[in-house]
């Protein structure tokens, strides 16, 4: 069976990174291209990790594109803590002298879903502001796209960025609207309703919780060892694996789980994007619900909520399919079966 070309955009923190290495393990995917934004941190630093990674995992031909520096009509939020300064946590990335593409990102997913037309896998694991950019110069995305994944929202759950509203959604909530609207089955664009894009919320991404037991497990999937991490480690320990992409992963993971345990969350942390990824190459992992999405952009204490209307007062048909359910152990089990023998090979 011929891989998938996926499209991914991407604001690479922590779990960014683990969802790109997700994509390159995963041997039903071809990553045929990787858009910049900023989120977790800024965007020029984006794109400094996405060619990090690149350079990190050996793979060549995947171009990498930078997006605008902002939203779409407001400042940028201040990048949040969990990821570190550089994106990364601990994590050291190989030097390179790779380039970034002469495409900026909205024009980068044209292309991608022209070039694939009704096979290209869309996935943004952060702000939405270059597919709402993207929409703008091709309205016909939707129907040009053979399925969009989201990492976005929080539907029956608090939010991280306000009480309401999850961070990717909370950083351009403008973008995201449009983004919703542009795949309302009602727009003279929008897709049929079997192509309605599947949005991974906090409800099921907080579930995907990674641990050092799991690290550990990974590790041994990869044929290294490594010291299992603790709580009481000295802040800002080092990976012990040899491999080095083990040792990025556990560095990275390292502060990660440092930031979420000062938040008050246990030692543990969210793979939110991995999540998303790993929907975006297999729905099934995810058990989904229709409904109406919109984006509440005027509240003083409500801007960047997913409104959701579950219960059809608004009587618009369903624009996206919301993920309901998800089994963090079937996850788990299939990102280490992919991404440990991955990093064997890169020794």
């Amino acid at each position: 069976m011929a891989a998938a070309p996926v499209f991914a955009d991407v604001d690479t923190g922590v779990d960014d990174a683990i969802a790109l290495i997700y994509l390159l393990a995963s041997p039903e995917a071809e990553l045929v291209g990787i858009a910049s934004t900023g989120g977790n941190v800024g965007v020029d630093q984006v794109c400094e990790n996405n060619l990090g990674l690149l350079e990190l995992c050996r793979i060549d031909g995947v171009p990498v594109s930078k997006g605008v520096d902002h939203p779409l009509n407001s400042p940028m939020l201040p990048v949040g803590k969990v990821h570190g300064p550089r994106g990364l946590g601990y994590a050291e990335l190989p030097p390179s002298d790779r380039q970034l593409t002469g495409d900026d990102a909205a024009t980068a997913w044209v292309t991608a879903a022209h070039a694939h037309p009704g096979q290209l896998i869309g996935l943004a694991t952060g702000p939405l502001t270059n597919l709402a950019l993207a929409l703008r110069k091709e309205p016909a995305l939707p129907k040009l796209l053979r399925r969009l994944v989201i990492m976005g929202g929080a539907y029956d759950y608090r939010g991280n960025t306000n009480p309401v509203a999850e961070w990717n959604i909370g950083v351009d909530p403008e973008a995201a609207a449009e983004v919703f609207a542009a795949w309302s089955p009602e727009s003279p664009e929008g897709p049929e309703s079997q192509y309605l894009p599947i949005l991974c919320g906090l409800d099921v991404t907080w579930n995907i919780s990674i641990t050092p037991e799991i690290l550990v497990r990974l590790a041994a999937a990869a044929n290294t060892t490594t010291t299992v991490m603790g709580v009481d480690d000295e802040r800002g320990s080092r990976s012990s694996a040899s491999n080095p992409l083990i040792r990025v992963i556990e560095d990275a993971t390292r502060f990660y789980l440092e930031s979420y345990h000062d938040l008050g969350h246990g030692y543990q942390a969210h793979l939110h994007d991995p999540l998303a990824a790993a929907v975006a190459l297999d729905p099934q992992l995810l058990a989904t619900r229709p409904a109406t999405v919109d984006v509440e952009l005027t509240g003083s204490l409500t801007r960047g909520m997913t409104v959701t209307d579950w219960s059809g007062r608004w009587r618009r048909k369903p624009n996206a399919l919301i993920g309901v359910g998800v089994d963090p152990a079937v996850f788990f089990d299939r990102f280490i079966d992919r991404v440990g023998p991955f990093a064997a090979r890169l020794g």
